[in-house]
């Protein structure tokens, strides 16, 4: 398994990972503090929630209905400002364990754009380098 410790906080990857931390321990304020205002969520349905205030609450909500909802990485790679994640959700509702991928844009050291994928042979070729 890879070492994702690196904590440096202008570093694209450690952004990504501290806001997957915050998503893990229903850490609200610092979840909020880490969104640009125009954030922007997609999930692997490609619906699309925009806007920092508006995730806020869809998270808020989230935490509540799944509890132990939580991301596992077993694999990062970074391109630029681009974060890709691969890994895989646990919870006690079935229908969010599973594999994923996922993505996030940092912009001036805040994220701008996080996003669900499947994880399929075809995103995989389209998002791994």
């Amino acid at each position: 398994m890879e070492d994702f410790s690196d904590t440096n906080s202008t570093n694209p990857k450690a952004i990504a990972l501290q806001f997957n931390e915050c998503i893990n321990n229903k850490d609200l304020k610092t979840l909020s503090n880490l969104m640009t205002d125009d954030h922007t969520f997609i999930d692997s349905d490609n619906r699309t929630n925009a806007g920092k205030l508006s995730c806020i609450e869809a998270w808020t909500g989230f935490f509540q209905m799944f509890p132990d909802y939580k991301n596992i990485f077993t694999q990062i790679e970074t391109n630029e400002n681009l974060v890709t994640m691969v890994g895989y959700s646990t919870c006690s509702d079935k229908r969010l364990e599973g594999p994923a991928i996922w993505t996030a844009k940092i912009k001036d050291g805040l994220v701008s754009e996080s996003r669900v994928y499947t994880d399929s042979k075809e995103n995989r070729e389209q998002l791994l380098m």
